[in-house]
């Protein structure tokens, strides 16, 4: 049997328009609940589907166990094996959101942990359930957490990344570049780059090759690291030079108020996102051929280019914002 292929999420929320853009490209679009787990059992069934890569969201666990009941029936109609993979976010792994502070490398025992600490945070909540129900409906399950994601990406509907995009509109809305008080580090990673890294994981599947997955299936996309004072300096530079900012110099935020405002986003989230450091070692990329072609000069180097993709784009057409007011409410 042939490997059909489901992605989720990567293009935004699908539209009679987006649609259209991706049909001309050869790709089928299915505009479909993922809350209706009757119709994604069906569609996947009837589309074949024994890969699926979820993007939609790393918060509402239900979307993604939907996708996994169906793979199960699926496997169970096909008698061929299945695979999920799952997008899930970093800030699971931050201090600052109940994250132990110690160094934590993919190959050690990451789903014990966010096991014991699922129900201190979201996103480890919903990698928790992944895993199990995955294991539970003999789907073969795997994680990938991006880290911060920049670059204007190649497809022909969304190709803005949020955590990065939102800063910069925030600082052009507000025509000076504020920080936190605390410099922290984090890990970026280039579109090409992570885009990349799901090809790999892809490639060794439809090889039948070996590869780690279940509560062993943790892949980190961390290319390089990011200091954020350095990032957002350069970042007031390259605004004062295209006058979109009245400063070359970064001010601090009054409080994580004042940045949820700034940013359109919920107070809870803005340290997550904005203002955590983490103590990640990638292993498992690493293991199975990935060779991330950005560094932090390359990025450092591009931040006129990430402006001007805001500038083009406006927004990113993403539910990850939604996603997080719906948590909120919570």
């Amino acid at each position: 049997m042939g490997s059909n292929i489901l992605i989720t999420g990567a293009a935004g929320y699908i539209s009679k328009e987006q649609a259209k853009a991706l049909s001309t490209l050869g790709i089928n679009v299915l505009q479909l609940d993922l809350t209706d787990e009757k119709a994604v059992v069906q569609s996947l069934l009837r589309y074949n589907i024994n890969i699926v890569i979820h993007c939609a969201s790393s918060i509402n666990a239900d979307l993604a166990l939907n996708l996994i009941t169906a793979l199960g029936k699926q496997r169970e109609a096909s008698r061929e094996q299945t695979f999920f993979i799952h997008t899930s976010g970093l800030s699971a792994f931050y201090e600052k959101t109940g994250w132990p502070q110690r160094e934590t490398k993919d190959t050690g025992p990451v789903f014990d942990l966010e096991k014991q600490l699922a129900d201190s945070f979201p996103i480890r909540k919903t990698d928790v359930a992944v895993i199990e129900h995955a294991k539970a409906k003999g789907v073969t399950s795997f994680i990938v957490i991006p880290s911060t994601v920049y670059g204007k990406g190649s497809g022909e509907w969304n190709k803005l990344s949020v955590v990065l995009p939102v800063y910069i509109q925030a600082c052009i809305s507000q025509r000076a570049v504020s920080k936190f008080p605390e410099n922290t580090k984090v890990s970026g990673v280039h579109i090409s780059d992570l885009t990349a890294l799901y090809g790999r994981i892809i490639q060794k599947i439809l090889q039948k090759e070996p590869l780690p997955s279940g509560t062993e299936g943790y892949y980190f996309a961390l290319a390089h690291n990011l200091i954020w004072w350095e990032v957002l300096d350069q970042l007031a530079a390259t605004l004062k030079a295209r006058g979109l900012v009245t400063t070359s110099d970064t001010s601090i935020w009054s409080d994580d108020e004042a940045a949820a405002e700034a940013m359109g986003i919920p107070i809870q989230f803005v340290q997550p996102l904005w203002n955590s450091g983490e103590n990640i070692v990638r292993k498992k990329p690493d293991m199975i051929g990935w060779e991330p072609a950005w560094d932090k000069d390359d990025f450092l180097g591009s931040i006129d280019d990430e402006i001007q993709a805001v500038l083009e784009l406006s927004k990113a057409k993403s539910s990850l914002i939604d996603s997080l007011f719906e948590s909120a409410k919570g």
